[in-house]
């Protein structure tokens, strides 16, 4: 029997999985239209729409199936947790203003750090602000890293996870993520978790 408390969550990742298989299909083309390109021109041709700030959010890399992967599985993981929490519209709310900060913080941060435009595709932009409404709602549950198989508790994994990504962003490091997306992401998150914390008060 399907849990209709996961229907958000269960919708998110049928919408990306049937977007990947279009992108497959359409041998990339998708992108062109779809991904969050920067808003100066790459290669003397304007790229950015203004429909890319979600958009984006729903593609991923049609040769590397990991990146799919993952990111479901950290929809799913955190996502599924905060839905059962909150519902359905406030995770949406959630998940949604996670994607547009992050793809607000991909446009104009890179930028003003001088690096190399390009496209940006991936939904870990939502799954980190979903990660932050996580260790917000479940702050004493217990976490273990793949990286770090530790236990330690979902504020911490949470905190610590956006200590990593600043860093790797203001290094460049690992240059072809989009670690200044899932800070963003992370800041959209923490505004919707704000209005949830006030009008719960």
């Amino acid at each position: 029997m399907i849990n209709m408390k996961t229907n958000a969550v269960r919708t998110l990742i049928i919408a990306n999985v049937a977007v990947y298989i279009c992108q497959y299909l359409s041998r990339g083309n998708l992108d062109l239209w779809f991904a969050l390109w920067p808003l100066q021109p790459v290669e003397g041709e304007p790229g950015f729409h203004v429909w890319q700030i979600v958009t984006y959010a729903f593609l991923h890399s049609r040769t590397d199936f990991s990146h799919l992967l993952f990111n479901m599985l950290g929809l799913w993981i955190f996502g599924a947790q905060v839905e059962r929490c909150v519902g359905s519209r406030r995770l949406l709310g959630c998940y949604f203003a996670s994607v547009i900060a992050a793809a607000l913080s991909q446009l104009f941060v890179p930028a003003l750090l001088g690096t190399e435009p390009e496209a940006t595709i991936g939904a870990s932009g939502g799954v980190f602000g979903l990660l932050l409404a996580y260790g917000y709602l479940f702050s004493r549950h217990k976490v273990i890293p793949l990286i770090l198989p530790i236990p330690m508790p979902a504020w911490l994994f949470a905190a610590l996870y956006a200590g990593a990504e600043l860093v790797l962003g203001v290094t460049g490091w690992q240059a072809s993520v989009a670690h200044f997306a899932h800070i963003g992401g992370m800041i959209g998150s923490a505004c919707v978790v704000w209005q949830w914390r006030r009008f719960r008060q």
